[in-house]
């Protein structure tokens, strides 16, 4: 964790784009200061703990849809057959 000292006007929101990449995680920063929850506008100069960003979760494993390369599931339609026919 580090800590952020407020400019005044700050919101959670704000900070969170700012600190973390996305406004959408100001509740990690509320979570983390729960004695301000209730605060809407910073005041300069107050301390707040930022956490950590969130790692982003990895698939390496396909889903049974997306295996294989396509081109085995691909059938040929005959003329006049399909959305032009």
């Amino acid at each position: 964790m580090k800590t952020y000292i407020t400019q005044s006007g700050d919101t959670f929101d704000r900070i969170a784009l700012r600190e973390l990449g996305s406004e959408y995680l100001f509740p990690e920063i509320v979570a983390s200061n729960p004695r301000h929850r209730l605060t809407l506008i910073f005041s300069a100069g107050m301390s707040l703990q930022i956490p950590e960003p969130p790692q982003e979760m990895i698939y390496t494993d396909e889903p049974e849809w997306l295996e294989g390369d396509g081109d085995s599931e691909m059938t040929e339609l005959p003329l006049g057959v399909g959305a032009y026919g």
